[in-house]
């Protein structure tokens, strides 16, 4: 069953014990917007006991919020009670939760775009807050009091500017004079990693430039990097002018990489410390500072970036903005040629072993292995894959007749 069947047959299981339930949210905005979406959350008026005795399998996530995930055939729902969320007092959480109304449970989210209701039985649209006209008039607007809508969950600052860069929707007036009034509220109030995940999500839409640019120009990217040089608009958009084209691979955090000019390693290591990213993130940014300077390499450096199983990626994203259009296409051509020592580096292998130059006479010793990668080098520099052409040139290397 499709995942929309799936979920409609939820809501009508739920309709069935006499319960209101409804798609919630943003797909019913971009179904209003003709965009396809894979992500469909469910509200009702049936609480979380009763969700969980009517579906088999469910995960509780949120028990606390009203909130649970019902797994059926395979696909993921996220359903919610129907919520009044009072007394924040952290900037994030709601300390006190009651039951409401879908019209209430609709003024308590964030913008008017996103407090939408549909009825997949009957096809029918619930909008208490204007949704609909705003989505018409492409408009991104704080439900009620922009203070208040914000003051609940600084993080919705950044979310504005993410709607108001995906849709190409302004941002409603006096929404914006809010956001530019708090954004130096940010933090604390904010986890560093909800702040990413927002920027993450810009990063899968066009207009990623754009949202940063916006950021910047409303006083909350100086909050979330303060190590920023002072950049204008139209230079934001020169630095992330090639971001759109991104091989979809690559972290996010790449992206945000051109506004740090020459970026050093413990630079680097600073900045995915600080976001608090992955070892494996981390590892990317790292390995594509070095490809930066790929051209700059020696040889056997080189071979090395080239045996990374995320070079081709790294290669992509740095040819975008190679002033030799055949950039790319120079470094595969030096990969096919030396695509037997690529190999060798990927199984952490040399072309000649130990054995191969005890046979020769050499004594064990810690020092083998230099002779080795010495003899690996050889190896390279001359395209060899022949260990009888190899022994030769090495014959006439002189740390070789030292060793001998």
């Amino acid at each position: 069953m499709s995942y929309l069947n799936c979920a409609k047959k939820i809501v009508q299981k739920i309709q069935k014990e006499g319960y209101i339930s409804y798609f919630a949210g943003g797909w019913v905005r971009d179904y209003l917007m003709d965009r396809p979406s894979d992500d469909i959350d469910i509200a009702t008026e049936a609480d979380v006991e009763t969700i969980r005795k009517l579906f088999p399998k469910t995960i509780p996530v949120g028990i606390a919020f009203g909130i649970v995930i019902v797994v059926e055939e395979g696909h993921h729902f996220e359903i919610a009670t129907f919520r009044r969320e009072m007394e924040y007092t952290d900037g994030r959480r709601p300390s006190v939760i009651e039951p409401a109304t879908p019209e209430e449970d609709a003024e308590r989210r964030d913008f008017t775009i996103n407090g939408l209701f549909f009825d997949p039985t009957t096809e029918t649209l619930y909008d208490y807050v204007d949704g609909k006209k705003d989505i018409e008039r492409g408009l991104v607007r704080a439900i009620g009091d922009p203070i208040l809508r914000f003051t609940e969950d600084k993080l919705r600052m950044i979310r504005a500017v993410r709607y108001s860069a995906r849709f190409q929707f302004a941002i409603d007036d006096a929404t914006l004079a809010v956001i530019m009034k708090m954004a130096d509220t940010l933090f604390p109030s904010v986890a560093i990693e909800r702040v990413c995940d927002e920027i993450r999500k810009m990063s899968l839409f066009p207009h990623f430039a754009e949202a940063i640019s916006l950021l910047h120009k409303w006083g909350l990217l100086p909050q979330i990097f303060p190590q920023l040089p002072p950049l204008t608009p139209e230079e934001i958009h020169r630095c992330l002018r090639h971001t759109d084209s991104y091989p979809q691979d690559a972290p996010f955090i790449t992206k945000l990489l051109p506004l740090f000019s020459s970026m050093t390693r413990n630079e680097a290591l600073h900045l995915c410390k600080t976001l608090k990213r992955s070892k494996q993130e981390t590892a990317f940014i790292l390995l594509l500072i070095r490809a930066n300077k790929i051209e700059h390499l020696s040889t056997d450096d080189r071979i090395s970036l080239f045996a990374d199983e995320h070079i081709e990626t790294c290669l992509a994203i740095l040819q975008l903005d190679h002033p030799d259009p055949s950039f790319l296409h120079r470094m595969h051509r030096e990969m096919e040629n030396h695509r037997p020592a690529i190999l060798r580096k990927k199984q952490k292998t040399t072309l000649l072993k130990a054995d191969d130059l005890l046979s020769y006479g050499i004594p064990p010793s810690k020092e083998l292995g230099r002779l080795l990668h010495i003899a690996e080098s050889i190896a390279i520099e001359n395209h060899l894959d022949d260990k009888t052409a190899l022994i030769e040139l090495l014959r006439n290397h002189p740390d070789f007749h030292f060793y001998r």
